[in-house]
């Protein structure tokens, strides 16, 4: 089974950047997507970037321009680089793997965007 391990997040102004890092074990041979998605306080998880094993990211519109989603398949670690963070942004940030349909998930993150 796959395990996840997230780092970084914490508190941030509004208009700060913060970055998030997820490191993967126990990746099958052949690589399946990464990304990350958020759950903020009485609403449901949803998607904020990601990417295939072949680089191909994709964003959910409210984060695109601002947020950038990079990975290391070498390494089987996904960085999430928030910047021009805003209060909306808030929520548990959680690392996700996904393998022909199954998902794996870290045990999450916390960010908070408060001036």
């Amino acid at each position: 089974q796959v395990q996840l391990v997230e780092s970084g997040g914490g508190l941030a102004q509004p208009g700060g950047s913060l970055r998030l890092s997820c490191a993967a074990s126990e990746i099958p041979f052949s690589p399946g997507a990464m990304g990350w998605y958020r759950q903020a306080a009485g609403k449901e998880r949803e998607l904020v970037a990601t990417i295939s094993s072949g680089g191909r990211p994709n964003y959910a519109d409210s984060v695109r321009g601002r947020f950038t989603i990079s990975r290391n398949t070498a390494k089987n670690t996904v960085d999430l680089f928030m910047n021009s963070l805003k209060p909306e942004d808030t929520a548990v940030y959680y690392c996700n793997y996904n393998f022909l349909g199954v998902d794996s998930w870290g045990q999450g993150t916390q960010v908070t965007v408060s001036s």
